[in-house]
């Protein structure tokens, strides 16, 4: 949500820096929040399933999901964020703003590959439970 609707209203109605500072914060906060939930569907599963939680598809996506979400954050996001620092005063090297239009790609691909993922499990992932008996 933040980045498919959030994002682009705050560049539409705000300067530039200022929306990028409001979307950096609001991405930080569900990059955490996703972290959290993941690391409980996961322990959720793991106590479940025991030693079959890697035989789960479900389960391996929600890793990969949580891989991508954790690279995001505190690799791509942690470097944008200095890169940040490094452009509020001008003049602005060309290489700063090389390097974060670049993390900023990358980083946009990821949030759209880990959008698309969860979509995947959410539509796919749901099964009905087994009646005993059936």
């Amino acid at each position: 949500m933040t980045g498919l609707v959030i994002a682009p209203v705050l560049f539409r109605n705000y300067e530039r820096m200022v929306a990028g500072d409001i979307a950096g914060r609001l991405f930080a906060a569900v990059s955490l929040l996703g972290m959290v939930c993941g690391a409980l569907l996961l322990a959720f599963a793991a106590a479940r399933a025991r030693q079959r939680v890697w035989r789960d598809w479900r389960v391996v996506m929600l890793v990969v999901m949580l891989a991508i979400t954790i690279i995001g954050e505190l690799g791509l996001a942690a470097r944008m964020r200095e890169l940040k620092e490094l452009m509020i005063l001008p003049p602005v090297a060309p290489a700063v703003l090389s390097e974060f239009g670049r993390l900023h790609g990358i980083a946009s691909l990821l949030f759209l590959a880990n959008s698309a993922l969860g979509l995947v499990l959410v539509i796919f992932g749901i099964r009905p439970r087994v009646q005993p008996g059936s």
